[in-house]
């Protein structure tokens, strides 16, 4: 019998299992599914833990839940991937599983010990917090029920990051909860990133710098942290620039998985270099990247690894029937972002086209706008929580094409 490995049951994983389970015969083929923890996250939920919109049970699901009967699912670390003699040894009791196709989907990790004095300074979880784990945004919500003001300072380590606009819309969040707090006055929030601007695309860092400027949020740009200095309780950058705090929230640098490392399947941030347009592996045939696992430059977000699916899993099925893949992935992306207020901001871009007005999915329709703050799009992102544990996760239809489409874009 053949078998196919997937390793890592998060969004991407858990897709291709839910869909790649209809496509081959289960009299023919195997499908087993590894990861380390039996709960699954709903990530883009843990931007709003900080600040009491939901709680920790409101992301949480045993992964279980979304695993469809037929698969293997192994709870056990992974030790090594080894692609020449195709097979991956297991932590657990040391089991060797082979392949014939192994599907990567091991994400991508905070990690602050990258950063001298983030996490050994006396600070760490007392006034420096992430929010992009599960105990951080838990710590982080519980320092700022009682936080009677100072300066907060955001700060993205390197790029790229898990969800480009997290950051944004952590700051916008932080500006509307201060407000209703009824001590925004009392705060000076303070944004410095490696980036020369807001965001990674020109127009969109424009229209969402100017958001941060009219929030009264001071952007410090092309700051590229070296150090933090907790006796100080200051962020020092390579070039000598120096930004105090009394808050940090921390993105930390992003970094994929350590047995990509170990198997020497990665480059200098453990991502795995594959084609970006049929995502397969550029050394080994059989292997295939979906989601955050791989080095495409595109957003690493939940959005883009179901745009990726169906490319993912045609190319797979073209590659058993000995035919060549598919160059059809373009890099789609979309984000709601949360803008505070009750508003939101959409917007849909790709490798090669920039975030840009318009309406999205329908054509002068819409019922989002992109580029453009309004109810609907904050709506659309409280939402799809329901879509991704009911739908997404599950391999169901949306009325989205993997490509990203023109119409409904202007320039």
């Amino acid at each position: 019998m053949k078998r196919v490995v997937i390793l890592g049951a998060g969004t991407g994983g858990t897709m291709v299992a839910n869909k790649l389970v209809h496509e081959l015969d289960e009299r023919e083929w195997e499908i087993v599914i590894v990861d380390r923890d039996e709960t699954h996250y709903y990530q883009p939920g843990l931007l709003f833990i900080p600040f009491g919109i939901y709680s920790p049970r409101d992301i949480e699901k045993p992964k279980r839940d979304f695993i469809p009967r037929g698969i293997n699912l192994i709870l056990s670390d992974i030790e090594m991937i080894e692609p020449e003699k195709n097979r991956v040894v297991l932590s657990k009791d040391k089991q060797t599983l082979s392949y014939d196709y192994l599907v990567i989907a091991t994400g991508t990790h905070i990690q602050p010990s990258e950063t001298d004095g983030l996490m050994d300074g006396g600070g760490w979880r007392k006034n420096i917090f992430d929010f992009y784990t599960p105990d951080g945004a838990a710590d982080l919500a519980g320092f700022l029920k009682y936080w009677k003001g100072g300066r907060m300072v955001v700060n993205v380590a390197e790029m790229p990051i898990k969800c480009p606009v997290a950051p944004l819309e952590f700051l916008f969040l932080a500006d509307w909860y201060f407000h209703q707090k009824g001590i925004r006055d009392k705060v000076e929030i303070v944004y410095a990133t490696p980036l020369d601007g807001a965001f990674t695309k020109p127009r969109a860092a424009s229209i969402l710098g100017s958001m941060l400027e009219k929030k009264g949020i001071n952007l410090e740009t092309n700051f590229n942290i070296g150090q933090v200095d907790n006796k100080k309780q200051a962020i020092k950058s390579w070039d000598d620039r120096e930004i105090p705090y009394d808050l940090l929230v921390t993105v930390p640098t992003n970094m994929g998985a350590e047995v990509i490392a170990r198997s020497g399947l990665g480059d200098d941030l453990n991502y795995v270099p594959i084609d970006k347009h049929t995502l397969q592996s550029n050394k080994y045939e059989n292997i295939w990247v979906i989601g955050d696992a791989g080095n495409t430059p595109t957003s690493k977000a939940g959005s883009v690894a179901h745009f990726m699916l169906d490319v993912l899993l045609d190319n797979m099925l073209r590659h058993m029937e000995g035919l060549e893949p598919l160059a059809e992935f373009d890099g789609h992306a979309n984000c709601f972002i949360e803008s505070g207020f009750d508003q939101g901001i959409l917007i849909d871009f790709n490798y090669d086209v920039e975030p840009l007005p318009g309406k999205y999915p329908l054509p002068g329709l819409g019922p989002f706008s992109l580029l453009k703050e309004s109810p609907a799009n904050h709506w659309g992102k409280m939402m799809f929580r329901w879509v991704y544990w009911n739908v997404l996760l599950k391999g169901g239809d949306m009325p989205f094409e993997s490509q990203m489409t023109m119409a409904g874009k202007w320039q």
